[in-house]
């Protein structure tokens, strides 16, 4: 297999660059990522409607699209480019956003209770894959044959969901969204925005891979240190925002499945399919503090989930100044 070259990625930005220039290149990255992605789900959902593709497929893949497709993007882009500090910061920055900030900031609006079916079972593989990538980090770089491992975990997981033995988040959302009015159903502007949501979710990722280095440089931080903070919270927006609209509308116990379901893509789908395209080193920084942070975090969520908690106001307020310590931390 022909073996991905960083050479090859065309640069979009220009040499000269200020912070505020910068700064405004990784919003509007983030603007392009999250237009590619809701382009492709909408596109995905058309595209399904028209061609009777049954409803627990679509879902699984308008999931996996709609929680990892900014993640992926900003970490193949950042893997190509040799920014590779960028690509693991990523995923070990969202997965430990998802716990403490994703959870954290709607339970003080509305409780969240952690008893929903088929939860259990997705804790544990999240806890499983966890511990594999903690592996994979000590025996870096995450190659090929590593890549390959974790997407058939990932397409034995969907296989699982197809067949009802486990159930993940969001996709009895997907089959109302099926049925919804305003879905483009001309074949001409489907394909438009499939096409336009392939076309911004690199030119997003482009942008803030490369606002994120010129950052990274200007305040004499590592790379990994951007990818685990700001590229990380900001591709981890499209779960924050969907928890708050639910806990705005009292119902935000969606919000645990949603970030279990991310955690588990984020590991499985982006450095699973990276990997089959260059290998990833992993800086020993990330081992000595950030992935513990990670897996402390899922352990924390894992506890809620076998304990069937109820995560309220003073639970989430730990759980920020948790986030926050961290943040301080690494910086």
């Amino acid at each position: 297999m022909l073996r991905a070259s960083w050479h090859s990625i065309p640069r979009t930005i220009p040499v000269a660059m200020t912070e505020i220039t910068a700064f405004l290149m990784l919003f509007g990255g983030f603007v392009y990522l999250l237009m590619g992605g809701e382009l492709l789900v909408l596109g995905a959902l058309s595209l399904s409607k028209e061609s009777k593709i049954p409803p627990v497929v679509v879902g699984m893949t308008v999931v996996a699209m709609g929680t990892s497709a900014p993640e992926l993007m900003v970490s193949i882009l950042s893997a190509l480019s040799g920014h590779p500090g960028i690509t693991v910061g990523n995923v070990v920055g969202s997965n430990i956003a998802n716990v403490l900030l994703v959870i954290g900031i709607p339970v003080l609006i509305y409780p969240i209770a952690c008893s929903q079916r088929g939860l259990p079972r997705q804790t544990h593989l999240m806890i499983g894959v966890s511990l594999m990538f903690i592996v994979m980090c000590v025996f870096q770089p995450i190659s090929f044959l590593e890549g390959m491992l974790l997407v058939f975990i990932l397409f034995c997981f969907l296989i699982l969901v197809f067949r009802g033995a486990v159930v993940i988040s969001g996709l009895d959302d997907v089959e109302e969204d099926l049925n919804r009015v305003g879905l483009p159903s001309h074949p001409g502007t489907i394909t438009l925005f499939i096409l336009l949501g392939v076309l911004t979710l690199p030119l997003g990722a482009d942008l803030v891979v490369e606002s994120g280095v010129f950052l990274a440089t200007s305040w004499g931080v590592s790379e990994a240190v951007i990818g685990l903070s700001l590229i990380a919270l900001g591709t981890s927006l499209p779960e924050l925002s969907t928890t708050l609209i639910a806990a705005l509308h009292k119902s935000p116990d969606v919000a645990i499945g949603n970030v279990v379901g991310s955690n588990i893509f984020n590991i499985l789908a982006i450095l699973g399919i990276t990997a089959l395209l260059t290998d990833i080193p992993v800086d020993p920084e990330f081992l000595r503090f950030d992935v513990w942070v990670m897996f402390a975090s899922s352990l924390l969520l894992w506890l809620f989930v076998l304990t069937k908690a109820t995560i309220g106001k003073v639970t989430g307020g730990l759980l920020l100044l948790g986030y926050f310590s961290y943040l301080y931390a690494i910086y």
